[in-house]
Parts: structure tokens; C-alpha cells; sequence
């Protein structure tokens, strides 16, 4: 190592010391809360987790929140889950711990989780966004969200420049084109590259089994699907024994760091859920969070919402339109969103050119007459429904 680079990490080290005694944290270790009630698995699990944690981990602390029980944690008493969550909000909001861990848990509506699993074909570690809650509710609104969520959970993770896949569902590629408006905007996103040969940041499952991106994006329900078979696939479903668990809320405006775990989730698993929380507080989330809305909204975020939103609402009251002269369509479009697969085809009525949907091996195609498919693609192109 060059006298430099020693140099360097010495100032860095001494930078941090300095930072850690001006905010009074130099020293004290971040608690973690972990709820007792209502694991499939009883809450001696729980306690077994917690245990672990502490025997792996020695840069944090855990807490418990439940009923009471003999051994040498510190334990805020509470018989139900109900109670204890309403325990566990206090302790959050007047900062007597600095993270917990939970399960069944409701966040408001515009909060969803970033879980953590760990990929089956090469064992990496991969952001699933999101798994619980509700972003917004409308699909591809919910899912752009998602995208910034997950970034957001990764850098909060350490993870500088993650990089982002948008898994194949219903709404990708609505999200991929917001998602390139974001960047192009001034919001610096680092795409993915599918091991697919057709490539793209839209992902397959090959790519979710190889963990090809640091973030994978999709809808939360799908996220949570996921989440539960990459953490039981080895245990037949019943126990959740690998990964991180389901993840924080993450939200504009929300403070909290509360993750999430399941009533099948396992000590192993739970064990680096408190992991991922106490990281989530000692790289401080939240000011991660609004630190990446704002530049988000410098690049036009709020914006691109808004367009969502409107493009939404403006299907509920779509124009009828009638299909030109039926041809033979042998010329195939592929790269539209199932969502808008449709409406695609309706556009290109009214411009005259008679189309059809239909399915192919890679996802939704529009097809139409062979001498009119780069006319198409143009209309295609200029109307939104295709990126250049």
C-alpha cells in the first residue's frame, strides 16, 4: 500500500472519530427492537435470534418488546402484538431505540419495504423492491416509487451505485421509460444488464435466480412472493431460514426504521434482520432517504408522478375507436408494456394502420402489415408507447 493511500484511510479514520464525538455518538451502540407475539414458530424463536445476533454481532444492541421472560436482555413488556407495536412506536419516536424489527405490521399508504434476499444461482445478495405495504395504487405509479425505494435501501446499505433491474411484469416497461426520463432528468440510475442475449434492464427470471442486479424492481406483491420462496426454498416453505427478511418502510417523509419479518420467519433469518436494521440506523436511513428524494425531485420525480397519475386516470375515459380495413399483420413490434398492449394497438387505428396484439416468446408484441412496420414503430415511438 502506497504511502498515500495510508495517509488517506488514516485522515478518514480520525474524520470519523471527530464526527462520532461533535454528534455524541462516539461509543454507544445502536439498539435494535425485536417484537415477541405472533411467530408461527413461538417466541423462544425469537429469543433464539436474538441471541445469535448478539453472539455474531458485537456493534450493536437488541432489545425485546413482549410478554415477560427469564434471561439478560432488556425487555419492554407487552402481551399482544398490538401492544407492543404501539411500545415499539413510542421507543422509535422519543429515541430510546434506533431501529426495530417486526412482523404483521401496517404502514401508511406511499410506505413499502426493500427486503434483502440472498439469490439462489450464485448466492449474492439482492435488494427485492418492494415486498409489504403499498407504494401507490395505481400499479406502474407504484413500482416507479419502488425503483427510488430500492435505491435508497442499497445506499443506506453502503452499496454507492447499485444497479437496478426491472423484473418482467405487468408495467415494466412503463416504469423503464419513466425510469430513463428520471436519469435523463439528472437522476444518476445505474441500469442493469440482463444475462439474456437480447440484454436490457428488464429482467428475467434467469437474472432474479442469478441475482443480477443489486436492486430488483417490482410490484410489491410479486416482491413478497419472491422474498418467501428465496428465504424457505430450501425448507419446504414452512421456515424461513435464509436471507434478510422483508425489509424497512421507506416512504417521502417517513422516519422510522422499522423491518420487517414474517410469522413463518426463522432465527436465521431474523438473525440478520436485526443486522439489516442496525446498519439501516447506523448509516442513517432516514436522512438517506430525503437526501435521494430531493435530488429525485431536482430530475423531475414529482413531475413524472404526475404524468403517471394522469395517464391512469385518462384510460377510465379512452375514446372508442374503430379498427381500420383488417389486413394480414405479419410484422411483429416487441418492447410494449402489457399494460398499455392495448392501447398501443387503438393508436395505431386511429393513424390509419390496422394492428393486432398478440404474445411472443420475449413478452406482449403488436403486430401489423409487413410495408407499414416502420411507419408503426415511428407512431409507436412518437406516441410513447416505445423507447428510441
Amino acid at each position: 500500500m502506497s504511502q498515500e493511500k495510508v495517509k488517506r484511510l488514516i485522515g478518514e479514520v480520525f474524520n470519523d472519530i471527530a464526527d462520532a464525538i461533535e454528534s455524541g455518538s462516539f461509543g454507544k451502540k445502536v439498539k435494535v427492537a425485536l417484537t415477541l407475539p405472533e411467530s408461527e414458530h413461538g417466541a423462544g424463536e425469537l429469543v433464539k435470534a436474538a441471541k445469535m445476533a448478539m453472539e455474531k454481532y458485537h456493534d450493536f444492541e437488541v432489545v425485546l418488546i413482549g410478554p415477560k421472560i427469564d434471561g439478560d436482555f432488556k425487555i419492554y413488556e407487552a402481551e399482544t402484538l398490538e401492544e407492543s407495536h404501539k411500545v415499539m412506536e413510542k421507543l422509535l419516536d422519543e429515541g430510546e431505540i434506533d431501529s426495530a424489527v417486526t412482523l404483521h405490521y401496517n404502514f401508511p399508504i406511499g410506505v413499502s419495504t426493500v427486503g434483502r434476499a440472498v439469490t439462489p444461482g450464485s448466492g449474492k445478495e439482492m435488494m427485492l423492491a418492494t415486498t409489504t405495504g403499498t407504494s401507490s395504487s395505481d400499479r406502474v405509479e407504484a413500482i416507479f416509487k419502488n425503483a427510488l425505494y430500492g435505491i435508497i435501501a442499497a445506499k443506506a446499505m453502503g452499496i454507492t451505485e447499485p444497479s437496478v433491474g426491472i423484473l418482467n411484469v405487468d408495467g415494466a416497461k412503463q416504469v423503464e421509460r419513466a425510469l430513463k426520463e428520471l436519469s435523463k432528468g439528472g437522476y444518476e440510475i445505474n441500469f442493469a444488464g440482463s444475462v439474456r442475449k437480447d440484454g436490457g434492464c428488464v429482467m428475467r427470471g434467469n437474472d432474479l435466480l442469478a441475482g443480477v442486479p443489486d436492486v430488483m424492481v417490482t410490484d410489491t406483491l410479486t416482491g413478497n412472493l419472491l422474498v418467501k420462496i428465496l428465504s424457505s426454498y430450501t425448507t419446504g416453505g414452512s421456515y424461513e431460514s435464509l436471507g434478510y427478511g422483508y425489509g424497512p418502510g421507506i416512504g417521502e417523509g417517513y422516519n422510522r426504521i422499522i423491518c420487517i419479518i414474517s410469522r413463518a420467519s426463522g432465527a436465521p433469518l431474523i438473525r440478520e434482520a436485526l443486522r439489516y436494521a442496525a446498519t439501516l440506523a447506523q448509516n442513517k436511513l432516514p436522512d438517506a432517504a430525503d437526501r435521494e428524494f430531493k435530488a429525485a425531485a431536482r430530475a423531475g420525480y414529482n413531475d413524472i408522478l404526475k404524468r403517471l397519475a394522469a395517464t391512469a386516470q385518462g384510460k377510465d375515459t379512452a375514446e372508442e375507436v374503430k379498427a381500420p380495413h383488417k389486413r394480414v399483420v405479419t410484422y411483429s413490434i416487441a418492447g410494449i408494456d402489457i399494460l398499455e398492449l392495448e392501447d398501443a394497438v387503438k393508436e395505431l387505428w386511429k393513424n390509419g394502420i390496422y394492428s393486432e396484439s398478440g404474445m411472443g416468446c420475449t413478452g406482449p408484441i403488436v403486430l401489423v402489415p409487413e410495408d407499414e412496420g416502420a411507419k408503426a414503430e415511428d407512431i409507436l415511438i412518437k406516441s410513447g408507447y416505445l423507447l428510441r
